[in-house]
C-alpha cells in the first residue's frame, strides 16, 4: 500500500548497533573509580598497612621475664595458611616478602667486603631499591605515560561531554570511542599503581621484622637449600631483650651511620616535638614526593578551571606527599630510605 514497513532493530545487524548502558557507562565508572580512589588513598593506605602489619607478625613464644611482648620473640619463618583470614593474607604475601628479604640479605652480605666488621645496611637498601625500580621500569613507564596522556586529553573530553550534555549514553559512548581512537586505556594509570603498593607493604615487613629478628635462618631455606649456611650466617639461639622489650641481638646488623634502620628514626635520634616523633627522613621523603607529584601535573587548561574534579586532583597531588611526615614516628627508617631512593629514581 506504499506505506513504509517498520520492524524492531536487531542488535546483530551491521550498522544498527546502539551503545548499551553497560558499555556506555564503562568510561564513567572508571573515571569515578579513579577519583574515589584518589580521595580515599590516605585512609586505604593506613587500613592496608594496619592489616598487613597484623598479618605479617609471626606467632610468639613465651615472653621472658622483664620483657614486654615483641613479634621478634619467635624465629622469622614463612607464614602458614589457616582458616584465619589474617593468616591467609600473611601466607599470600610470604613469597614476595621472602624474595625481597633474601635479596636484601645477599646485598647486605656483599657489603661486608667493604665493611668487614659491620657491613652497611644502608648501601644494601639503596641497591635493592635501584634493582626493584629497574625491574619495574616498563610498568612504571606505562603508568606515567598513561596518566599524563589522560590529563592532556581532559579538555577534549570535557568538550565532548558538553556536546552531548543531557544524553549520558551518547556522551559516554563518544568518550569511549575517543579513548579508543587515541589508543588510551583510562584505567592504565591506576592499575600499575597497585604494584607500587604491593611492594611497599612487604618492604615494611622486611625492615620491621627481618632487621629486628634474632633468628632469620628459617626464612633463608629455599626448596631445601640452606642459604644461611652457604653464606655463613649464624644467628643466636635465643633473643636478648632490653628494658623496652626490644631485641638487641638481631641476626642482621640494622645500624649504619648511627641510625637503627629497623626502627622509626625518632627511636634512635630522640627527636620529639610536642610529644610527636619527628623523622628527618620522612620530611625529605615528603619533599621528594611533592616534587614528583608536581612534575606529573600538566598546565591547567582554562577550559578545566571550573571542573571540581580537576581541583580535587591537583589539591591531592600537593596534599598526599605530606602524609609521610605523620608516618615518620611509627614506620621504620629503612622504609623511608627506600621511598626516597625510589622517588628520586622515578
Amino acid at each position: 500500500d506504499g506505506r513504509p514497513t517498520h520492524r524492531p532493530l536487531s542488535p546483530m545487524e551491521p550498522g544498527r548497533l546502539r551503545p548499551g548502558p553497560l558499555n556506555g557507562n564503562r568510561t564513567t565508572l572508571v573515571t569515578r573509580l579513579s577519583q574515589t580512589l584518589a580521595r580515599l588513598a590516605p585512609i586505604l593506605a593506613l587500613a592496608a598497612l594496619a592489616l598487613v602489619v597484623s598479618a605479617c607478625i609471626p606467632g610468639t613464644s613465651t615472653t621472658p621475664p622483664g620483657a614486654s611482648p615483641s613479634f621478634s620473640q619467635a624465629p622469622l619463618a614463612p607464614a602458614q595458611p589457616s582458616g584465619n583470614p589474617i593468616d591467609l593474607l600473611a601466607w599470600l604475601f610470604t613469597p614476595i616478602f621472602q624474595t625481597l628479604f633474601i635479596a636484601l640479605v645477599l646485598l647486605d652480605q656483599a657489603t661486608y667486603w667493604i665493611w668487614p666488621e659491620t657491613g652497611n645496611i644502608v648501601v644494601a637498601i639503596i641497591l635493592l631499591t635501584v634493582i626493584l625500580k629497574v625491574v619495574t621500569t616498563p610498568i612504571t613507564k606505562r603508568q606515567l605515560v598513561s596518566s599524563r596522556q589522560t590529563q592532556l586529553l581532559q579538555p577534549e573530553i570535557k568538550d565532548i561531554q558538553r556536546k552531548y550534555k543531557g544524553d549520558r549514553i551518547k556522551a559516554n559512548a563518544a568518550v569511549q570511542e575517543f579513548y579508543k581512537q587515541r589508543g588510551i586505556n583510562p584505567a592504565g594509570g591506576c592499575l600499575p599503581a597497585l604494584l607500587t603498593m604491593g611492594l611497599l607493604i612487604p618492604m615494611y615487613s622486611v625492615f620491621s621484622q627481618g632487621l629486628t629478628n634474632y633468628d632469620i635462618t628459617p626464612m633463608l631455606q629455599i626448596f631445601g637449600f640452606d642459604l644461611a649456611a652457604a653464606l655463613g650466617i649464624v644467628c643466636d639461639p635465643a633473643p636478648v631483650f632490653n628494658a623496652a622489650g626490644q631485641v638487641v641481638n638481631p641476626c642482621l646488623n640494622p645500624v649504619a651511620f648511627g641510625i637503627n634502620w629497623s626502627y622509626p628514626e625518632p627511636v634512635t635520634t630522640g627527636l620529639v616535638i610536642a610529644g610527636f616523633g619527628l623523622s628527618i627522613l620522612a620530611v625529605i621523603s615528603s619533599l621528594v614526593q611533592l616534587v614528583a607529584s608536581r612534575q606529573m601535573l600538566t598546565p591547567l587548561d582554562p577550559r578545566m578551571a571550573d571542573d571540581p574534579n580537576v581541583r580535587v586532583q591537583r589539591q591531592m597531588a600537593y596534599f598526599l606527599p605530606l602524609i609521610s611526615i605523620l608516618y615518620g614516628g611509627i614506620l621504620p627508617a629503612g622504609l623511608f630510605l627506600y621511598w626516597i631512593v625510589s622517588s628520586i629514581f622515578q
